[in-house]
C-alpha cells in the first residue's frame, strides 16, 4: 500500500485521538465511584437485613407486651368484680372468705404480670434504640450513595463531553485520509489497540523493539510513500527525520 508521507504522518494525529478515546473509555470503566457504589450496595443490603431483624425484635416485644396488658386488664376486671362483691358483704361467710383469698391471689398475679411487663418494656426500649441506630446508619448510607451517584454522573457527563469533542475532531480527519489506509489502520488498531506508531531511532513506537539490521535495510529501500509495517507487531510505522534511517 502507498500513501503520501504527509498523509502517513497524519495517521499519528488520528492515533493520538484514538488513544485519548481509549483512555476516556478506561476512565469510564474504572471510575472510583463505581467501586464505591458497589461497596455501598453491599453495606445497604447488610444494613437492611439488620433493620429487618431489629424491627422483628421490636414487633415481637410489642406483641408480648400487648398480651401481658390484656392479661393485666383481665386480672384488674376480676379484682374489681370481687372487690365490689366483698364490699357489698352479701353472701355466706365462707364465700366472702374465698373472695378475700382470691383477691390476694389476683394481687400477686397482677404484680407478677406488671413486673414481667416492666422487664419487657425495658427490653423494648433497648430494642428500639438498636432499631433507631440501624435506621440512622441506613439513612447515612443512602445519603452517601446519593452523593456518590451524583459524583459518578458528573464524571460520566464530563467524560462524555470529552469523548464527543474527540470524535468530532476524528471524523473529518479520518474522512480526509485515504479510505484503504484508514481501513488498514482501524483493523490493526482493533486487534492491538494501536494502529500506527512513530519509528524513532530505529525503534518501533508500537512494540518498543529495536529493528534488526535487515528490517532497517528493508525500510531504507522502501519508497517514501510506501506504507511500512513492523515485522514484530505488524503496526504501521510512520517514518520521519527522527526514525534513524
Amino acid at each position: 500500500m502507498k500513501a503520501d508521507p504527509q498523509v502517513q504522518r497524519r495517521l499519528l494525529d488520528l492515533q493520538a485521538i484514538d488513544t485519548a478515546l481509549a483512555q476516556l473509555a478506561h476512565r469510564r470503566r474504572a471510575l472510583p465511584e463505581r467501586a464505591e457504589l458497589e461497596a455501598l450496595a453491599r453495606e445497604l443490603s447488610a444494613l437492611e437485613d439488620e433493620r429487618v431483624r431489629a424491627q422483628v425484635a421490636v414487633d415481637d416485644l410489642d406483641r408480648d407486651i400487648a398480651r401481658l396488658e390484656k392479661d393485666i386488664d383481665q386480672v384488674r376486671a376480676r379484682k374489681s368484680k370481687d372487690e365490689a362483691r366483698l364490699a357489698a358483704g352479701t353472701g355466706p361467710a365462707r364465700e366472702l372468705e374465698a373472695l378475700q383469698h382470691e383477691l390476694v391471689s389476683l394481687n400477686r398475679r397482677q404484680g407478677d404480670l406488671e413486673d414481667a411487663e416492666l422487664e419487657l418494656m425495658e427490653q423494648r426500649e433497648t430494642a428500639q434504640a438498636a432499631l433507631d441506630g440501624v435506621e440512622r446508619r441506613l439513612a447515612e448510607a443512602r445519603e452517601k450513595r446519593a452523593a456518590t451517584e451524583r459524583r459518578r454522573d458528573d464524571a460520566l457527563a464530563e467524560i462524555g463531553k470529552e469523548e464527543e469533542f474527540k470524535r468530532s475532531a476524528r471524523r473529518p480527519l479520518a474522512a480526509d485520509l485515504p479510505a484503504d489506509l484508514v481501513s488498514l489502520y482501524d483493523r490493526i488498531r482493533e486487534e492491538s489497540g494501536l494502529g500506527a506508531a512513530l519509528l524513532t531511532a530505529s525503534r518501533c513506537g508500537g512494540c518498543r523493539l529495536e529493528l534488526s539490521g535487515a528490517d532497517l535495510a528493508r525500510i531504507r529501500k522502501a519508497a517514501p510513500d510506501e506504507v511500512v509495517r513492523c515485522e514484530e507487531c505488524r503496526r504501521i510505522m510512520v517514518r520521519t527525520n527522527e526514525s534513524g534511517l
